[in-house]
């Protein structure tokens, strides 16, 4: 069933519909309109009312917008792809499964992608804090992000190409790997268990500390500060670092260290190899 040029009011105003086409509605001034639906597509829709995708199944929304007024929009739903969407509002996607987002901007992303699984994200960009909390089976690529605290508790996420200016990005994550990005922030991924990044670059204040298993590939820190405090780690850096402090356990590989501060009693200085590459010259 194929339905167009419509504008619809009131709560639940499509409630419980099944393999609709949806092309050039509006719906406005009602919560709900969608809930509880499968098998949707729409195209060119605007919603501008609160929560209108909850508990919906088999969802494709293309070319469309979700305004400031449908906050909470997308919960408890499975299986839905959004592409050249633009999202005005805040709480979009709480325990969601089977996400694809593509070409996509979500210009208040605060609390948004909370608690979901298995998502797939492709040139999306971002603002907003807490963007993917406690969210799992992440894979993204061309991403911007601009706002604090992404990926707090995140699992299994993979990122390519991104640039993050975000202070305390991936806290208290498991299973991370990022490719080939930018990340900018202050105290990036404490408290966090297997964490790579491969030829990435990171900006930080005392950045990278209390990680169990951080490893570094052809990585660049730049204004940096005391970082690696009390990590286990495997890093290359391909640049001179700042300042390090109290590593705990494995191998620091960078041209030049300027400060490095190694104290006795907090920690063993003997767990940890340290090679500063431009001073074999």
């Amino acid at each position: 069933m194929i339905i167009e040029n419509k504008t619809f009011t009131g709560e639940r105003a499509l409630f419980t519909s099944n393999d609709l086409l949806i092309k050039n509605v509006t719906f406005t001034d009602g919560e709900s309109p969608l809930k509880e639906s499968k098998n949707i597509t729409l195209y060119n829709c605007t919603f501008d009312w609160k929560y209108p995708l909850w508990y919906c199944n088999q969802i494709n929304v293309y070319d469309s917008a979700l305004t400031i007024h449908a906050r909470a929009g997308i919960w408890y739903t499975k299986d839905i792809i959004l592409q050249n969407t633009i999202i005005d509002a805040p709480k979009t996607f709480r325990r969601c499964q089977n996400i694809t987002l593509n070409h996509i901007t979500i210009n208040n992303a605060s609390e948004t992608l909370w608690h979901c699984n298995n998502v797939s994200i492709d040139n999306v960009t971002i603002k907003g804090d807490y963007f993917g909390l406690n969210s799992s089976f992440i894979k993204a690529k061309d991403l911007i992000i601009d706002g604090n605290y992404p990926f707090d508790g995140c699992k299994n996420l993979e990122i390519r190409n991104a640039k993050l200016i975000s202070k305390d990005a991936f806290w208290n994550c498991e299973d991370v790997i990022v490719y080939d990005s930018y990340i900018q922030g202050e105290y990036i991924g404490w408290n966090s268990k297997n964490i790579t990044f491969v030829n990435c670059t990171l900006e930080s204040l005392q950045g990278l500390c209390y990680i169990n298993n951080l490893k570094m590939i052809n990585c660049k820190l730049i204004n940096t500060t005391l970082c690696f405090e009390y990590s286990t780690l495997d890093v290359d850096i391909d640049s001179s670092i700042d300042s390090v402090i109290n590593p705990k356990e494995g191998k620091i590989v960078a041209k030049h260290i300027d400060k490095l501060i190694l104290e006795n009693d907090k920690i063993d200085p003997s767990k940890t190899i340290i090679i500063c590459k431009d001073e074999k010259k």
